[in-house]
């Protein structure tokens, strides 16, 4: 049995400076791609050019699809401005916090509720949430020293970066050396099995520590019969491990089993 794939586009940020993109049209919906593309340091070219990547924001339907086709039969991937039946890939409305960038997306869809969203995520997400980015990379080695393991790592950021811990990413405060200082409480090994038995197979009825638990294990195990869509709110790297019983030595780190109520 074929599963219908479960995400209608894969998110993916390209990095187009200094590469040709293919811009066809003219007018306002033209001018705010153009934009766009010059904010990413894209090459902004004809249709006759060479480029992987072209957007079509022509008013008339029969010119865009007819754009639309010969760029196609190029095998290039269109995005089509208001056509999304006919878009290969889809522009997101982006909250820019650089490097720190939030992509949000409706298929097409509807570009005004992903505006929206992109309105109210602004207000929320501090200004300068892209220092905490760069003050983590630039602590990557002191964080290897501080935590080897990779787990007990991964759990510690975890922690630190809830909500109102000292790297929590909605806090207008954060102070990575302060963190990292030797006084700070190591992070427990305690509690590595989390089991988890779903009274629904709809994720959004999962509880905050089921979903943290998911979201920060290294390995899953579950029965046959959980949903998908539950898996797919785990660490997207955790091993996924069917089993018809709750393994008898899950490992170490942080295990979460899954179970249906029976």
């Amino acid at each position: 049995m074929t599963l219908a794939p479960s995400l209608q586009s894969l998110p993916l940020f390209v990095r187009l400076a200094g590469r040709p993109v293919i811009l066809v049209g003219e007018g306002e919906a033209a001018d705010a791609k153009r934009r766009l593309l010059d904010r990413a340091g894209a090459n902004v070219v004809g249709e006759d050019a060479t480029a992987s990547l072209a957007i079509v924001a022509i008013d008339d339907k029969d010119d865009a699809l007819a754009a639309v086709a010969r760029l196609k039969a190029r095998g290039i991937l269109v995005n089509a401005v208001d056509r999304s039946a006919h878009c290969d890939f889809t522009l997101p409305a982006i909250v820019d916090r650089a490097p720190v960038l939030i992509a949000i997306g409706t298929s097409g869809v509807s570009a005004g509720l992903a505006a929206a969203l992109r309105q109210r995520l602004e207000a929320l997400i501090p200004a300068d949430l892209g220092k905490l980015a760069l003050a983590l990379q630039a602590a990557r080695g002191a964080l290897r020293t501080r935590w080897p393991d990779m787990g007990e790592r991964r759990r510690a950021l975890a922690t630190a970066m809830g909500a109102g811990g000292m790297l929590d990413p909605l806090s207008p405060v954060h102070d990575v050396d302060a963190w990292l200082s030797p006084t700070d409480t190591p992070v427990s090994a305690e509690n590595t099995i989390v089991q988890i038995v779903l009274t629904s197979a709809d994720p959004d009825d999962l509880t905050l520590r089921q979903a943290r638990a998911l979201a920060s294990a290294d390995r899953v195990y579950h029965r046959p019969d959980v949903p998908v869509a539950i898996l797919d709110r785990a660490r997207a790297d955790a091993p996924r491990i069917v089993c018809d019983a709750p393994p008898f030595d899950p490992g170490d780190g942080l295990m979460v089993d899954v179970d249906m109520a029976r």
